[in-house]
């Protein structure tokens, strides 16, 4: 191919050439843009980074062509409406519609297979409850005895994403809708900065293992600054995050080219670099030290509600947490329960696809034990993991949790097209790039109301679910009202799936086969699995 194109560039070279030396002027035009594709075809030529290029000049640049708009065209002109991952275009556009407040409505039926394997519905009642009677904004309070300072929540909140990942527009216009909407906003660990705190919606400030906005100049937490910064009246709870959905095991990755010399000031950290946090906490190092911690936080924060963050792993070392709790007799105000199909942070594909238990598997290990150890009543449990609808809510109620969080669906809110560039700076919508020619386009003032109408109309769509299975309070919501079907002519109920576990049973030795295991590894004076 490259002889040929020697042959029909320098051929095309001259011919257009002449026609612009002996006929007119006009075609050097021709000979301009020949020239050109000569020029580049040289350069694929000699260079040796693509073999596509050298030995296609080129025409082996359409194959990259294609490659940037393949997912584009795959997106709009063939997958079907059910198809699309990790958001298929019907939940995507449920989130759009009911953030502009339009018709939300389908017609002519599901175009679910509903005798598919992995159906799932929730059971209605004969006398189902009339929704004007129901709370239409249902909460929960977190705060257990060692809380001075208890915070009302929505059952629905922002979840984990940081001021570096998103832009500020996005971090602005998620914290006023929190503000209208009477719901939490959650920073991620990339810390506290001017844009949550401008709009004056309520705060779940998260910190990482880089403990950024609280850290000393060698990276580690900084007591005396967290406390000047957990007592502002907008941070409402704080939340430590161990690990996370979209890449447990591993720590956050902020590129280079994100990290601007506002986010450096905020982070406490240098500009213009790439920054990785450790995958490992440096403030403790053992599960009774880990519970130590987070009643040092409650106390320096004055007595605000702390939970942690994390996506099950092994999971002798939740057991290990649980038991260090109860010698101690200090607990979490909340456990976030991330799933590993979460999230919207920049991962290796290993990470993303194959570490951490799934949200349904994790949430129903973490409410089975904190129950079996009769520990419950002291832990509110939030779960986050690609929940978007108000069915995904009455399922993770169900399952054990009091609240949830929601990412991806709230980006989708502000108008994420779903163009899966989030790592890369370029996101076309503003949301998740520092790009201020990108992000020129994000208006908040506009964003905010469409994040709190979502929110608005997800919540109302929960309480009518509630009032169709006939109860009247979301704490009624039970295993046992959520189906799933396992072949083409049976079907099961969650609570078949998912076994409850009696209160305190555990204590008294009554250990499920499946985590007899689990409780024989589990140490809470070190970390990891040790026969």
């Amino acid at each position: 191919m490259r002889t040929q194109f020697y042959i029909i560039s320098t051929i095309s070279l001259l011919v257009s050439l002449a026609l612009g030396m002996f006929l007119n002027s006009s075609w050097y035009v021709l000979f301009a843009l020949v020239l050109g594709f000569t020029i580049l075809g040289y350069y694929d030529v000699f260079q040796t980074k693509h073999t596509i290029m050298r030995n296609y000049p080129v025409l082996g640049r359409l194959r990259f062509v294609l490659e940037d708009l393949r997912p584009k065209m795959y997106q709009y002109f063939i997958e079907s409406d059910i198809d699309g991952r990790p958001f298929n275009r019907v939940d995507r556009s449920t989130v759009y519609q009911r953030a502009k407040g339009v018709r939300d409505t389908i017609p002519f039926g599901t175009q679910l297979d509903v005798y598919a394997e992995g159906y799932e519905w929730i059971c209605h009642s004969i006398a189902p409850k009339e929704f004007d009677t129901l709370d239409s904004d249902p909460r929960i309070l977190i705060g257990n005895k060692d809380c001075k300072q208890p915070y009302s929540a929505s059952i629905l909140n922002i979840s984990a994403m940081s001021f570096g990942s998103l832009s500020s527009a996005a971090v602005e216009a998620l914290n006023a809708g929190a503000k209208i909407g009477n719901f939490a906003h959650n920073t991620g660990e990339g810390g506290l900065s001017d844009y949550h705190l401008m709009h004056g919606g309520d705060i779940i400030w998260q910190i990482g293992t880089g403990y950024f906005g609280c850290r000393t100049e060698d990276g580690k937490f900084n007591p005396e600054l967290f406390a000047e910064k957990s007592k502002h009246p907008h941070v409402k709870m704080i939340e430590l995050k161990i690990s996370q959905g979209a890449k447990p095991g591993h720590g956050g990755i902020l590129p280079a080219e994100k990290n601007s010399e506002e986010i450096a000031r905020i982070r406490h950290i240098q500009p213009h670099t790439k920054v990785i946090s450790p995958p490992y906490h440096s403030a403790f190092d053992t599960p009774m030290a880990m519970v130590k911690f987070i009643q040092e936080l409650r106390v320096l924060s004055g007595g605000k509600p702390v939970g942690f963050k994390l996506c099950i792993g092994y999971k002798s070392e939740f057991i290990s947490i649980c038991q260090a709790m109860v010698e101690l007799d200090i607990y979490p105000d909340y456990i976030a329960v991330d799933g590993g199909e979460g999230g919207t942070g920049a991962a290796p594909p290993e990470f993303s696809n194959y570490v951490g238990a799934p949200l349904i598997d994790g949430l129903d290990f973490v409410h089975n034990i904190l129950v079996g150890m009769g520990i419950r009543q002291h832990i509110k449990i939030i779960a986050s993991g690609k929940i978007s609808s108000a069915f995904h809510i009455a399922r993770a109620v169900a399952l054990g949790a009091d609240a949830c969080y929601q990412a991806r669906a709230m980006m989708l809110s502000l108008g994420c097209i779903q163009a899966l560039l989030c790592n890369t700076n370029k996101c076309p919508t503003g949301i998740t790039t520092q790009d201020p020619k990108l992000t020129k386009g994000l208006v908040p003032e506009d964003k905010k109301v469409r994040v709190a109408k979502y929110h608005e109309l997800t919540i109302k769509n929960f309480v009518e679910l509630l009032g169709a299975t006939g109860l009247d309070e979301t704490k009624n919501l039970t295993r046992m009202h959520i189906y799933r079907r396992i072949s083409f002519n049976d079907m099961i109920t969650y609570e078949e799936l998912f076994p409850s576990i009696k209160p305190g049973s555990m204590v008294n030795g009554e250990i499920p086969e499946k985590y007899k295991l689990d409780f024989l590894f589990a140490d809470k004076t070190r970390w990891g699995i040790h026969p």
